[in-house]
């Protein structure tokens, strides 16, 4: 999941007193590189309040029980629930050298990694008296009796006195630090949170780029901003699944006249191509299926990954 700003006009009912004047367009992007889905949010907003919203409400086939996002993507509260609700959440997190990572127990000492705790440990008995209730929250929100972007916003920092606020807090210094500790000591857990982020960032860089017009959506009403930036998630989702087909046939090509074609080399390949794509012109909407069948499946016979070796 990953933000990207959108310009706005003057005066508009959305935007607010923010650096960067407009509004954030969310987008989860699934390791397929298509987006799920998408918010229109200000600039103001920190993101993490979205980041659960829209994966309750997603009924694609596609159902992810991982959440990417960068620093603003994720907060202790938003550890917690995300565990709650069975997601993980593995973020990029800047300068995370200046998090408190939490011993288990005050009297815990380690041999390598002391030096990364500080004095702070978890409160289990905070967590376990206020279990209930954050079980209870959860599924009122996974049954969708309460909105998860309503319960994020009310535990802000400014709620540091409500108890169910530090019941979350805590039990996300738990998910937070154990998260901390696997992306220190997996070098391939970094990879993997680096490359998707990557390519959510490079999704939206793909999506502006469809935006025929320029970046400003030249409309003050909400619902509008809404649409186009649905409309322009379907239409790069399209452009995006075109392209793979065609670097599909390309490769099934390779492959049938014998020439090598590793699928590893094959996963750098991605389907953000622009030079393929007839952006401006006279495009012509037909909605009857096309008459031949779209080959959606590789079929790299070993022999052709290796010429002239052994036949399996």
């Amino acid at each position: 999941m990953d933000g990207s700003q959108v310009d706005t006009w003057e005066n508009n009912p959305l935007a607010e007193s923010h650096i960067r004047y407009g509004g954030i367009a969310m987008r989860h992007v699934a390791d397929s590189y298509i987006a799920l889905f998408s918010h229109f949010i200000p600039c103001g907003v920190w993101e993490a309040v979205y980041i659960i919203e829209g994966l309750l409400k997603n009924d694609s086939e596609i159902q992810p029980d991982t959440i990417h996002t960068d620093t603003q993507g994720q907060s202790l509260p938003v550890f917690g629930l995300a565990a709650l609700l069975g997601f993980e959440l593995l973020p990029r997190i800047r300068n995370w050298h200046d998090l408190i990572f939490y011993r288990p127990d005050p009297r815990n000492r380690y041999q390598h990694i002391d030096v990364l705790f500080g004095d702070h440990a978890i409160d289990w008995d905070l967590i376990e008296k206020h279990w209930t209730d954050l079980l209870r929250t959860a599924i009122s929100i996974r049954e969708g009796r309460v909105s998860s972007v309503t319960l994020l916003r009310r535990l802000g920092n400014h709620s540091r006195k409500n108890r169910l606020y530090r019941a979350f807090r805590e039990l996300g210094r738990v998910i937070r630090t154990v998260t901390l500790l696997r992306y220190l000591s997996e070098p391939e857990l970094r990879e993997q949170i680096t490359a998707i982020t990557n390519k959510a960032e490079a999704f939206h860089g793909y999506s502006e780029w469809l935006m025929v017009g320029g970046r400003l959506i030249g409309h003050n009403d909400p619902d509008h901003h809404e649409l186009v930036v649905k409309f322009n998630e379907l239409m790069a989702n399209c452009a995006i699944y075109s392209t793979a087909l065609d670097i599909t046939d390309a490769a099934n090509a390779l492959a049938a006249e014998g020439h090598a074609v590793d699928n590893d080399d094959l996963a750098t390949i991605t389907p953000y191509i622009t030079h393929t794509i007839r952006r401006l012109g006279d495009l012509v909407l037909d909605l009857d299926p096309p008459d031949a069948v779209p080959t959606t499946r590789l079929d790299l016979e070993p022999r052709a990954l290796f010429p002239g070796g052994p036949a399996a």
